[in-house]
């Protein structure tokens, strides 16, 4: 690695731009920046989930993988022309996908977000990156995005999704299940 940060603030940005890796100023409410900012903030949803004492192994392992993952799709992203996700990525996620949801009772009805703190964060960490996949096209109606980007992003969505239904029942031994006008009395 060439550059360590030994100073936090440049004073750069407070004009309203930011740089890309390419040393180029765009705004910051740019659509690009909102993509790798949006990449950037499901990493660190995904870090909250982590941050649960207990999770399965196999959970952990699957979720540093996908925060490393993501550094480098926030990567491709800061470096416009760059490809950092390949194909094979989105092939293991869905080998995880398949792995996790073999277990897992077919689903009748819808589930509500929650289920215990793990499975909760990454109902917030699925929806953060369900975010991420709209910036992402959003991005690609004007400049070019690797094509394995939004894949990426839209089979962890569902990885997410899966592994906040093992999180629940790991957790609480079951998950929430909508039930259609229970609101209504």
């Amino acid at each position: 690695m060439g550059h360590r940060l030994s100073r936090i603030y440049t004073r750069t940005g407070d004009d309203g731009t930011t740089g890309l890796g390419d040393g180029a100023r765009v705004p910051k409410d740019s659509p690009r920046v909102e993509a790798f900012g949006t990449v950037d903030e499901a990493n660190s949803a995904i870090g909250t989930v982590l941050s649960v004492a207990g999770l399965p192994e196999a959970v952990v392992t699957c979720l540093l993988t996908v925060q490393h993952d993501l550094f480098d799709l926030g990567g491709e992203l800061c470096l416009p022309g760059t490809t950092l996700i390949p194909a094979a990525y989105v092939s293991r996620l869905e080998a995880e996908l398949d792995s996790f949801n073999a277990d897992l009772p077919p689903l009748k009805e819808f589930i509500l977000p929650g289920g215990g703190p793990a499975a909760a964060a990454c109902h917030v960490a699925r929806t953060i990156v369900r975010r991420a996949e709209r910036c992402a096209w959003a991005l690609a109606r004007n400049e070019a995005v690797n094509p394995e980007a939004m894949r990426y992003l839209n089979r962890l969505s569902d990885l997410l999704f899966v592994l906040a239904r093992v999180l629940a029942r790991h957790e609480q031994g079951g998950e929430v299940l909508w039930q259609k006008g229970l609101s209504r009395g």
